[in-house]
């Protein structure tokens, strides 16, 4: 039997994680290390956080509609259908992965999104001052998005942010919009696999659910008030604390 605290640990997290998604990204970094200590084996609580995050993702993307506009002269159509098609490749990818390496990959992956966001900033100062990039090659760093977003989630629209501001020199709040919209269309897609496949543990999936949607709206809101310097801050803080404890769990005596 599924107690009261075990559904308010569920819809906390997801408030908090519709919130980040709204601020700057990395939602899966509230949701996932629940949703793991409320019992659920890594790939399960992936797939799981990745459809409680949906609704909030699509909250802030409509809350943020107004300011919805073109990356780099490229529409938003072609980016969401790449976002969704080879969103469904990166959750199939998850599919297929065995728990005990998602349990491996999973600090990785974090760290990964950390060391980009971090850093971003900086490359793209430096790269643009030496090259110019084009439509191909943001198109195909979109593609590369839909596959992490299906598969892992974590941190995509932190990585979303640093990319489009890498290849595209675009700031982070400018971002807002066609981030959130990118994210909704990315988790839409995985879940469609997930469901299909049934790894989604509703009784976790459903509190979840409905306290994402609420941080998702909220998050938005404040967004719009929030410095740039305000958003960087909190995220890195919060993905770096996030990225040493899945390290210690994986590596840990």
């Amino acid at each position: 039997m599924i107690d009261l605290s075990t559904i308010f640990v569920a819809a906390g997290a997801g408030m908090l994680g519709g919130a980040m998604n709204a601020l700057a990204g990395g939602g899966t970094f509230a949701t996932l290390p629940a949703l793991i200590a409320l019992g659920l084996p890594a790939n399960i609580a992936n797939a799981t956080s990745n459809v409680a995050l949906l609704p909030g993702a699509g909250t802030s993307a409509w809350a943020y509609r107004n300011e919805l506009g073109p990356v780099a002269g490229i529409s938003v159509r072609p980016l969401a259908a790449l976002t969704f098609v080879f969103g469904l490749v990166g959750s199939l990818l998850l599919v297929l992965t065995p728990t005990e390496t998602f349990d491996i990959l999973i600090p990785w992956l974090l760290l990964f999104a950390f060391a980009v966001m971090a850093f971003g900033k900086r490359a793209a100062d430096w790269l643009h001052a030496r090259v110019t990039i084009g439509r191909p090659t943001l198109l195909a760093a979109q593609v590369l998005l839909g596959i992490y977003g299906g598969y892992f989630g974590g941190g995509v629209g932190l990585i979303t942010t640093a990319l489009y501001g890498l290849l595209a020199n675009i700031r982070p709040r400018e971002l807002f919009a066609i981030r959130t919209t990118m994210l909704a269309v990315a988790n839409l897609a995985a879940a469609f696999i997930f469901i299909g496949f049934a790894m989604v543990w509703w009784w976790a999936c459903v509190p979840m659910l409905l306290g994402s949607i609420a941080g998702g709206w909220f998050g938005a809101l404040i967004g719009k008030r929030l410095s740039h310097r305000a958003v960087r801050v909190w995220t890195l803080l919060l993905t770096g604390f996030t990225t040493i404890i899945f390290f210690v769990r994986a590596y840990g005596a």
